[in-house]
């Protein structure tokens, strides 16, 4: 895959791969474990922070060899982790038969759907990282 603008386009999938992994576990694990202790609500609720985290620390631990060195890969980079995992999720919840009200309410603050927030730290993930290790001297 060509580099285009410096964007090593192929690590820049593989580590959404294993974004989308820790993801698909961490969702089986709150449907088997979670889900009947607190109930579904806050069960997602509590996926979003902990799908955040995990987001989090794949990017921080992947971000040397992603090599993003500019903001514009970084948010290219977070654009196209966005849209592929909006494609799987969506994609997912259909073929696990849930109704598209089901899934946006997933999105809905006012529904209690926190999951549009998860998202948005997907998009800026190697940006909000790099700035701290610019600050950190990395």
């Amino acid at each position: 895959m060509a580099k285009g603008n410096g964007v090593r386009w192929r690590r820049v999938l593989a580590v959404w791969g294993l974004i989308v992994a820790a993801e698909t576990l961490q969702g089986v694990l709150r449907q088997l474990w979670l889900v009947s202790w607190l109930g579904e609500l806050p069960a997602r609720q509590l996926g979003v922070v902990s799908g955040v985290l995990l987001i989090l620390l794949i990017t921080w631990v992947t971000r040397r060899w992603l090599r993003l060195r500019t903001p514009a890969q970084q948010l290219q980079a977070g654009a196209l982790w966005l849209l592929l995992m909006l494609l799987f999720e969506f994609g997912l919840g259909t073929l696990l038969g849930y109704p598209p009200e089901r899934l946006l309410a997933d999105y809905d603050p006012c529904a209690g759907g926190y999951l549009g927030l998860g998202m948005l730290v997907l998009l800026l993930a190697p940006w909000l990282l790099d700035r701290g290790r610019r600050r950190d001297g990395d």
